[in-house]
């Protein structure tokens, strides 16, 4: 794909040779020769080992069919990790099997599920119908929508916004998309780069699905709010969180190492007070009572949502099959990294995105934080209790 880029081009020039067809004299330079430019991965081979271990142990773990994990650096673009399971040794090809070396994070797509609700919540914010401490109703628990119900793991009561990605409300959230105009929702989700192609230049990368109905139904707007009705690759949801980490600046994807001199520009898709809002209330949903508790890193900040979406089979939704996601930035207040966790149809007890997905994404991101040498900026949670410091020798 980059062989124009990297072929070189010989030069031509004028000279006198003898009678045994030796060069004895150059006369002139007719063309000068042009070396190929330089072609390197934007992979970093640490990250990328660390993110390899830690997602093979867990699909091993849990039995799960496939999965895939993305780190995105926010300022730049670059593609710093890019894992899938199952895989394969390249060096190996009698144990080559032709499926494993499909690039599921850029091939295969989705249904989100709840890793979208901060969209939603930021649409809701960009609307000017809602305020952070803007606060919905989602007693008992559950909402009829025409024939179909839609339902929250506990009846959570009044929520405000944060607490709507806290608790991962899927009531709250169909509440607030019935309320907004859907097709500025829908723009607002393709703004930021939900089923856009993401232009890495990678062959075979899937595009994804937004649906644009007319008339919308009110089932279909509730569902689009929580992830649902749509579908992504793991790439694409990494670079809709970069949007919120980046401030609301959207900024290309690029699986090559840029030119570190050159400042890599972007499209605003969101107001910075809305991304810092949003990052604000996810960092909620990794402490104490939160869907993500497992994603904490100590002594950084850390601002994520999980999903667990149900998987689509014959007759529709089944109910025992799942893909659970993490999708996360570090540190939250000033974001270097983000990253996707997303695990495809988990077998055993445990199949929520903040049980399974949740953790790799706590262990990779510790890994490269230490690797990046990035600053912890919570100091506070190393020191530990002061008791302890003063009888630490």
């Amino acid at each position: 794909a980059y062989e124009s880029q990297l072929r070189a081009e010989p030069g031509r020039k004028q000279v006198m040779k003898n009678a045994r067809r030796e060069v004895i004299k150059d006369i002139r330079l007719l063309q000068p020769a042009r070396a190929g430019e330089s072609l390197a991965l934007s992979i970093d081979m640490q990250l990328q080992y660390a993110a390899y271990r830690e997602l093979k142990a867990a699909v091993a773990n849990y039995r799960a069919q496939s999965g895939s994990l993305v780190i995105l650096d926010v300022d730049t673009g670059e593609v710093l990790a890019l894992v899938n399971q199952p895989s394969y040794n390249a060096n190996d090809r009698r144990q080559l099997v032709a499926e494993n070396m499909r690039n599921r994070a850029l091939i295969d797509l989705f249904e989100p599920g709840s890793v979208v609700k901060p969209f939603t919540i930021a649409a809701a914010l960009l609307s000017g119908k809602f305020l952070p401490h803007s606060r919905v109703e989602t007693a008992p628990g559950k909402l009829r929508v025409g024939s179909k119900v839609i339902s929250d793991q506990s009846d959570y009561g009044e929520l405000d916004l944060a607490g709507v990605l806290h608790k991962s409300s899927n009531v709250a959230t169909s509440k607030i998309a019935l309320d907004l105009d859907i097709e500025q929702m829908r723009q607002f989700f393709a703004g930021v780069g939900l089923a856009e192609h993401c232009a890495t230049g990678f062959p075979g990368e899937s595009v994804g699905f937004l649906p644009s109905h007319r008339p919308w139904q009110p089932i279909q707007r509730a569902t689009l709010s929580f992830g649902h009705g749509l579908t992504v690759n793991a790439v694409q949801l990494a670079r809709a969180y970069a949007t919120i980490a980046g401030n609301g600046i959207k900024r290309p994807v690029s699986l090559t190492r840029l030119d570190g001199s050159v400042a890599v520009t972007g499209e605003r898709v969101m107001s910075a007070k809305v991304a810092r809002s949003l990052r604000e209330m996810m960092i909620g949903v990794v402490e104490a009572g939160g869907t993500g508790v497992a994603a904490a890193i100590p002594g950084y900040s850390v601002a994520g949502k999980t999903g667990t979406a149900h998987k689509v089979g014959d007759g529709g939704y089944q109910s025992h099959r799942y893909r659970a996601t993490f999708a996360g930035m570090v540190p939250a207040h000033r974001p270097r990294l983000v990253a996707v966790v997303t695990i495809d149809d988990p077998r055993g007890d445990k199949y929520f995105g903040g049980e399974i997905a949740a953790p790799v994404f706590s262990r990779v991101m510790r890994a490269a934080l230490r690797s990046l040498n990035v600053p912890p900026d919570r100091l506070q949670e190393l020191a530990g209790p002061t008791s302890q410091r003063q009888g630490s020798v």
